[in-house]
């Protein structure tokens, strides 16, 4: 693209209740607007945050399996693992209807990195929803997920519920969750060592001749000695290291690809 734009990402609350006009005219839904902002010359990757599983339709399901740009990513809050618990959030998805979605979209697209959001010590939550949420982690094995304690929001229905979960209890449920999510996604990043991926730098690491970039699965990557004109540019780079929260490579080629 003309300013040298190479990846957008669509930001919605609920994103994938997108229907509007396309670009080109007509209406469409999210995955019709990603097949024709995919026309677009120039543009190498497209992303879309936030999604809700009750709008994760047929389309954008095979929209993640057609070749294109469209990354292997894709963030899908669940929020617990619990159906009692998932109700009073007013969530209006079942676990079961969750793991059912999430194995269509791997059956579409294998590689796909999935990210998800959790709360716990939602008012009323047992230990048996908690351990329910444990087990929906353990199926599913995230490449990332953001975790939050449940804080009471004053003029919600929640916060003056009863069975408030203390503090103490919450913080250990956090920490339980959190190390599980942690183990999976250090999983999944070593699992990377030995690949070729394309990364997109877009930042300048704190080493000379050192940039940072995205992989297609949203990781972090640094890589060393780089041409200073690879910055915003993507490059084939191999993967010799996975931490917990990056990748470390180094450039397979000299020269990137301008799209």
């Amino acid at each position: 693209m003309a300013a040298g734009v190479r990846e957008i990402t669509l930001l919605g609350q609920n994103v994938n209740a997108y229907h509007g006009d396309a670009p080109q005219g007509g209406a469409s839904t999210l995955g019709g607007l990603i097949r024709a902002l995919a026309e677009i010359e120039g543009l190498e990757r497209i992303r879309f945050t936030t999604s809700h599983p009750r709008d994760m339709d047929d389309d954008l399901i095979a929209a993640h399996g057609e070749p294109g740009k469209l990354m292997p990513y894709l963030h899908l809050p669940v929020q617990s693992g619990s159906d009692r618990i998932l109700d009073a959030m007013n969530r209006q998805h079942t676990v079961s209807f969750y793991l059912d979605l999430i194995g269509r979209i791997r059956a579409a697209r294998p590689d796909i990195a999935l990210s998800s959001d959790f709360i716990v010590g939602f008012p009323g939550e047992t230990d048996e929803d908690f351990e329910a949420t444990l087990d929906l982690v353990r199926k599913v094995r995230f490449a990332q997920a953001y975790s939050f304690k449940y804080s009471p929001r004053p003029g919600t229905p929640a916060a003056g519920e009863a069975g408030q979960v203390p503090e103490d209890v919450k913080a250990e449920r956090l920490a339980r969750l959190q190390a599980a999510i942690n183990e999976d996604q250090l999983a999944f990043n070593e699992a990377c060592v030995g690949r070729v991926l394309p990364v997109l730098f877009d930042r300048r690491g704190r080493h000379e001749a050192q940039l940072i970039g995205r992989s297609p699965y949203l990781q972090s990557v640094h890589v060393e000695n780089v041409p200073g004109q690879l910055f915003g540019k993507l490059a084939d780079v191999i993967i010799e290291e996975g931490h917990a929260n990056s990748l470390k490579g180094r450039l397979v080629q000299a020269a990137g690809r301008t799209g």
